[in-house]
């Protein structure tokens, strides 16, 4: 691994850049990446291809007429679990083709011998890309994430940029106060939405760094123009975020990686049914049993963002 201090000018003289500044390239880097994502999401209406999770919920059991008298608790039937798939995120990934390294490609250093060199594509990876796609896939929310994805239950989330209204998850729960003995024989399934949720893109931010040097076709040293820098940035990052070669590579899933935003819990009543009756007249005894209980986690869903 080498990490490099690279050059920029400063008053005169070729001076190597602190700590602070490479960090401040880093971040520009991560904002580069954000103008155009690489690895993108998108919200479908059917089979995305993050794969499925699912929503339960508690449903009354059908209802019963008996022309002589009530069917029994054990004569009526259970109520019953309703599940409702949802895989509603698409993962795409760009094709990229980056500037070759002539090497006179990069920011120049310089060398334990006091020589002035141009830093190695190796040298770029580890001082700038994959610093950067550290930060990229961490579990916070910052502009230091720009471009990459995070759930909300809100269709409005501060420092991001909602992807669609559509909810790519729903979680819901039987609504009890729906069901009544008066209305034997009701509809089975009557559900309630608790909470939605939501794909949100992070903004990013155009932070403020010192441009490096480079060695120009005369083998000139120059400062880097500032707009080719960031192109060339722009391209690798972008790159490094679909190669498979150095373990850089960007992907979301429900499985593995750093949790991102909010937790998608599918909660469910816990009851084990309520039997009720309904006398109508002498030849009319109905029964029916309805959803109970209170509210538990069955399960609680993340996006997650990986490197590999």
């Amino acid at each position: 691994m080498a990490v490099r201090q690279p050059l920029f000018y400063n008053s005169g003289n070729l001076q190597e850049m602190t700590t602070t500044q490479v960090a401040e390239i880093v971040d520009q880097v991560v904002y580069q990446y954000s103008l155009n994502p690489s690895v993108s999401l998108s919200v479908v209406s059917s089979g995305g291809s993050l794969g499925t999770i699912s929503d339960t919920r508690l449903q009354a059991g059908a209802a019963t007429t008996d022309v002589t008298n009530f069917d029994t608790a054990g004569e009526t039937p259970n109520i019953s679990t309703v599940t409702v798939n949802y895989a509603k995120i698409n993962q795409s990934t760009a094709t990229i083709t980056p500037t070759t390294d002539t090497g006179k490609t990069w920011p120049v250093y310089y060398t334990s011998a006091g020589a002035v060199r141009a830093m190695t594509l190796q040298d770029v990876k580890d001082t700038f890309l994959h610093p950067a796609i550290d930060l990229l896939t961490s579990a916070s929310t910052t502009t230091q994430q720009a471009g990459t994805y995070t759930i909300s239950s809100s269709t409005s989330l501060t420092g991001a940029t909602n992807v669609s209204t559509t909810p790519i998850f729903t979680d819901t729960r039987a609504d009890v106060s729906a069901y009544t003995a008066g209305g034997i024989g009701e509809t089975q399934d009557q559900p309630t939405t608790i909470t939605n949720f939501y794909l949100h893109k992070i903004d990013g931010s155009d932070t403020s760094y010192t441009t490096p040097m480079l060695i120009d076709g005369s083998n000139n040293i120059q400062t880097y123009p500032e707009a080719t820098f960031e192109s060339l940035m722009q391209e690798w990052i972008r790159y490094t975020a679909v190669s498979s070669t150095d373990g850089y590579a960007l992907s979301y899933s429900y499985t593995t990686g750093s949790n991102r935003g909010s937790g998608m819990a599918d909660t469910k009543l816990d009851g084990s049914g309520n039997y009720q009756t309904r006398y109508v007249n002498t030849d009319d005894y109905r029964t029916q049993e309805f959803p109970n209980g209170a509210p538990t986690t069955i399960n609680t869903y993340y996006l997650k963002i990986n490197k590999s």
